[in-house]
């Protein structure tokens, strides 16, 4: 009897019991409190030693679980979404290769092993990003794999930089640094924010929706966005005595209220996710500069969970609506699918922080911390705007693709048949409705003091009460009167582009750099590097070894000019 076992079963059992092996390991060391750390010294460079590090502390072991988990469920539902796929093995290599980068930025303290998976997630996210292989998917991969190379280039200047503290573990060291490391830690800040897109580095993460939805799910909602939230919650002691939590904070909090502002002009469902998943990147960024980077790392796990099925679920709605990704070609499709729309119902209720899901616990535990923080009253102002356009713009998702009036142009095939998918969103389902409350008992097992006045700790459910009801009346008035954002046009294409960094980021950016490329060739590659360069330096040595060859051939006419030109300078400086 031969047994066929696919390579999405194969990975989901794999990364399955990694999964399982990961949370059971960080459990017994919270518990402990103990961490192992595993090096390798590979060379000695000017009295700073070159180690190859590996920590296994219950930080690294569970988020290293998350994404295991994440990774199994994902690759399980790509076995049915990307079944007509010709390369589909080439895609969950690409996809394995990437977990291993994760595992390997995840478990390196050290600078130089962590550059590894840094540019590990960079390379495969770009592969990933261009699978499709079209003039999109090309276009989408150069301006993330340029974005991106920004913070590449940060952690090799860092790297430079702390040679001279003698070590590359910022474990150690991070403690140490005083404000005359103001360079390194803006660096590091620089790298984060690129890898996790804040502002002005935003524009690669919607472009990056080109990629396959599993990708969106896997790579571009829950995991490699969060490498650069995870990187300053490891680098959080460096960052308490400085003035780039100031800079830091003014930037993700404008992140977070430009993705929600830009989210509620968005027609793409794959963008409106991502730009809903840039708005919780930015809150977990500002709540880490505010000194909180335990309640940054739980609200990345439990975005992590909501979030990836939040993709998968409108993966399945795309799939089943004939590739339609426009939430205007929806509607009623809880009538036909309602075990996936459920499942996306959920996950929206958590992005919103509905009372006891997953984002609740994280979300609300963040902002009310905010509003009890010395914080500025931009801050405030900007957490309290992004908080309501969070629900402003998941009602009206809800309204155009879930409810409201059946607009698809011809009878599809719109059902929960597909066992597959629907099965590999059980788990980040109930992920999505206990993951909070147990994380919550599990990272904090003596409850934040949070003392707030009455509108102050009602100010959260006031806003989203708020922002739902909004959002709900503007799209009806939307879709039955008339477009009232058309009479805004200039300010509402302002606000839908996110305040134009694609533009900036794409077509100005190349028309800047093919001028400047073009002077930089007629002056240097061509002018004056040419001419003390590769040519000049050819044309110098070719007119000495001319000489020096004429000289090995002892002829005697050379010699007797050389002698005939010895004996004229020595008669004309005597004489």
């Amino acid at each position: 009897m031969i047994w066929k076992i696919s390579m999405h079963e194969v990975s989901m059992v794999f990364l399955g019991v990694s999964a399982i092996y990961c949370g059971m390991s960080s459990i017994s060391k919270l518990i402990l409190g103990v961490a192992d750390v595993v090096e390798w010294e590979m060379m000695s460079l000017n009295s700073s030693y070159i180690v190859f590090t590996l920590v296994l502390d219950w930080i690294s072991l569970l988020f290293l679980c998350f994404v295991c988990l994440i990774s199994s469920s994902v690759l399980y539902y790509s076995g049915s979404y990307m079944i007509d796929d010709k390369t589909l093995s080439r895609f969950m290599y690409i996809v394995l290769a990437f977990v291993f980068s994760m595992s390997m930025m995840v478990l390196s303290p050290n600078l130089i092993s962590i550059l590894l998976g840094w540019d590990g997630l960079g390379l495969v996210s770009y592969a990933l990003v261009i699978y499709y292989q079209n003039e999109k998917s090309a276009n989408a991969g150069m301006l993330t794999v340029l974005s991106n190379r920004v913070g590449d280039v940060a952690i090799l200047l860092s790297i430079g930089l702390m040679s001279s503290l003698g070590g590359w573990n910022f474990f150690v060291y991070s403690c140490y640094m005083s404000d005359e490391w103001l360079g390194l830690k803006f660096l590091l800040v620089l790298a984060a924010m690129t890898k996790s897109a804040q502002i002005p580095f935003s524009a690669w993460l919607p472009a990056a929706m080109a990629a396959p939805t599993p990708v969106s799910a896997l790579v571009h909602s829950s995991t490699l966005v969060t490498a650069g939230v995870y990187l300053m919650i490891r680098f959080s002691p460096a960052l308490m005595s400085s003035g780039v939590q100031s800079m830091l904070l003014i930037v993700s909090c404008s992140t977070m209220f430009m993705a929600g502002l830009g989210a509620n002009f968005e027609y793409d469902l794959k963008k409106i996710i991502a730009l809903s998943t840039l708005s919780q990147l930015g809150m977990m960024l500002s709540i880490l500069a505010l000194g909180y980077p335990d309640l940054a790392f739980f609200h990345l796990l439990s975005h992590a969970l909501f979030k990836a099925l939040l993709f998968m679920c409108a993966g399945v709605v795309i799939h089943s609506v004939s590739g339609y990704q426009d939430i205007r070609c929806m509607g009623s499709l809880v009538k036909f699918m309602p075990l996936s729309l459920s499942f996306m119902t959920i996950a929206n209720l958590a992005l919103c922080g509905f009372p006891f899901l997953a984002g609740f616990y994280s979300k609300d535990m963040i902002l009310e911390v905010a509003f009890m923080s010395w914080i500025n009253f931009i801050a405030f102002v900007l957490y309290i705007l992004a908080t309501g356009l969070t629900v402003m713009y998941t009602m009206r998702l809800i309204f155009y693709s879930l409810s409201g009036s059946f607009n698809l142009e011809s009878l599809n095939s719109v059902s929960d048949e597909d066992s597959i998918m629907t099965g590999s969103m059980v788990f980040l389902g109930l992920g999505a409705i206990f993951g909070g409350a147990i994380l919550s008992w599990f990272m904090f097992p003596e409850p934040y003091m949070v003392c707030l006045s009455e509108i102050m700790k009602s100010l959260v459910l006031l806003i989203s009460f708020i922002g739902g009801g909004v959002g709900y009346i503007l799209t009806t008035v939307n879709t039955v009167y008339s477009l009232k954002s058309l009479s805004g046009y200039k300010l509402t294409v302002m606000a839908g582009s996110m305040w134009f960094m694609p533009f900036l980021s794409s077509s100005k950016n190349s028309e800047l750099s093919f001028v400047w490329g073009e002077v930089l060739q007629k002056v240097g590659d061509k002018g004056w590097y040419e001419y003390f360069g590769g040519q000049g330096t050819y044309y110098f040595f070719s007119k000495v070894f001319s000489v020096l060859d004429g000289l090995q051939m002892n002829s005697v006419k050379v010699f007797m000019k050389v002698f005939v030109i010895s004996v004229i300078i020595i008669l004309f400086i005597y004489v």
